[in-house]
């Protein structure tokens, strides 16, 4: 199945259009039931897999030269041209390093509304927990891997994104959905902090910015809500309106974790009337 997913409703149904931002390890397929949904009442969805890892997932997993040298500079500005070609500015919402990248365009003053969906952190998250370290240790255990791509094995992704799953559970979601992700990417947002002109700093006094919602999973590994607390602290900083929001039990698979739809219903019912609060 190809990892390009766009679904169009009825043009004269409601607006805006919503953008769908994968994360690491994963394609665009990681939105379908996300897609469906929204489509199924009446939205125009776009879900585009990064710059070269669109097409066929075996073919990706089997080259990953494409994709080799990818950093957030690059994922950015792809988005950023999908958005900024859009006729009103769209509902951006991302999960992992898409959140990241929700983040970095709204900085720029793209979307009417961004949700944060288990988001990698932007520059400014000081501590980060044993389960993030040990989720990224597959790519920064070897400084080389800034230049290529690295596959979780189904051991790694089941703590990573499926702990909630039993094995049998978890390999079928791996055989599904994982795919090899640019090491350069998580380098970058590891280092951010030690970068003065870090591809992960955001303007969290940017006061213009469309509103934020930050969504955590409560058991989810790879940014537990500790991490998206502290993303949400720094936002705030801004007089724009930022959420937060914590859905207990819910992995870092939460896109299609059982239970999705009361998730992808509380972030759109929220990017359409966006209110603040405070993640305490």
């Amino acid at each position: 199945m190809s990892t390009e997913m766009r679904a169009e409703a009825d043009p004269s149904g409601p607006t805006p259009t919503i953008v769908l931002i994968h994360g690491l390890w994963l394609t665009a397929l990681s939105w379908e039931h996300w897609v469906k949904r929204y489509v199924d009442k009446g939205f125009d969805v776009i879900a585009k897999s990064w710059p070269g890892m669109d097409g066929d997932i075996g073919t990706l997993r089997a080259d990953t030269s494409r994709i080799d040298d990818l950093g957030l500079i690059e994922v950015t500005e792809y988005y950023d041209d999908i958005v900024s070609g859009l006729d009103r500015p769209p509902i951006i919402m991302g999960h992992s390093f898409g959140g990241l990248i929700t983040q970095l365009l709204l900085d720029r003053g793209l979307g009417s509304a961004g949700v944060a969906i288990d988001s990698s952190p932007i520059k400014g998250v000081l501590a980060l927990p044993a389960s993030t370290l040990k989720s990224g240790f597959p790519v920064l255990k070897n400084p080389a891997n800034r230049h290529r791509s690295v596959s979780l094995t189904p051991d790694e992704f089941h703590y990573a994104f499926t702990n909630t799953l039993s094995d049998e559970e978890s390999l079928e979601a791996y055989n599904r959905y994982a795919v090899p992700g640019p090491g350069r990417v998580i380098f970058q947002d590891a280092l951010a902090n030690f970068s003065h002109h870090s591809p992960a700093a955001v303007d969290v006094h940017n006061d213009e910015r469309a509103p934020l919602l930050i969504i955590a999973g409560g058991v989810d590994h790879v940014y537990p809500p500790k991490v998206e607390k502290s993303d949400a602290k720094l936002q705030e900083k801004s007089r724009a309106i930022t959420a937060y929001r914590e859905f207990p039990g819910r992995s870092h698979f939460t896109l299609a974790q059982e239970g999705w739809e009361e998730v992808a219903d509380f972030a759109l019912d929220w990017a359409l009337n966006p209110t603040g609060s405070d993640p305490e």
